[in-house]
């Protein structure tokens, strides 16, 4: 059995496909504590279903795109399977991980959105560094800043380990903390080989709001 938070569907509002329809399974329990967390009540709000049961809410959807989120999704052992029924059931599979843990769990074909903690998160020594070797073309690295520290921080990272030539790459302000413009303004400034990313769930619906 999986702990699950909520499952739903909306607007995608984050990596390169903000804007799609997408069904999303959020799942409970997380192993860390983000300083700018915003679904912070998936750290224990869960109740439990079987993988036969998730899938069968993610059909009732009707949406061939499905992300898989938390909490961390991967601080659950059963998500590895879960990500290969959906597969196999011919759906897009994204799955948002906070970074720390191994994505190469995951099987083939799953799209890894992997967050990088940037000092300002208060969690900047999670990543598990073995995530830039199973990092492909296929998947995204997501940088949350809340200050210019963490984006000077997080343009050393992106260009010691040559992200930009492995994956995309996004950068993204905390919501409150750092001006969309000052970001863009950054990002200008120094050529910085990312794409900026905006919390488009936030912008329609506002801060806070649950379930979509």
């Amino acid at each position: 059995m999986m702990s699950v938070c909520e499952i739903f569907k909306s607007i995608q509002g984050e990596s390169t496909r903000a804007g799609a329809v997408c069904a999303f399974v959020r799942l409970a329990g997380c192993n860390l504590d983000c300083s700018y967390c915003d679904t912070r009540y998936a750290r224990a709000e869960g109740r439990p279903y079987s993988i036969d049961e998730i899938v069968s809410e993610v059909r009732r959807l009707s949406c061939p795109l499905v992300e898989v989120t938390g909490g961390e999704p991967l601080f659950q052992a059963e998500t590895p399977s879960l990500c290969g029924r959906l597969l196999d059931e011919k759906y897009t599979v994204l799955v948002e991980t906070n970074g720390s843990l191994d994505i190469a769990a995951l099987p083939e074909g799953c799209i890894r959105i992997v967050d990088v903690k940037c000092p300002g998160s208060g969690e900047g020594e999670s990543f598990f560094s073995g995530n830039l070797k199973a990092l492909d073309k296929n998947d995204e690295c997501k940088f949350v800043l809340t200050n210019r520290e963490d984006f000077d921080w997080a343009i050393g990272f992106v260009r010691r380990h040559r992200l930009h030539d492995i994956c995309t790459v996004l950068f993204s302000p905390a919501w409150g903390r750092v001006e969309p413009a000052a970001l863009a303004a950054w990002i200008v400034e120094c050529n910085a080989p990312v794409r900026l990313g905006l919390q488009m769930q936030k912008i329609i619906w506002g801060h806070g709001a649950r379930g979509v």
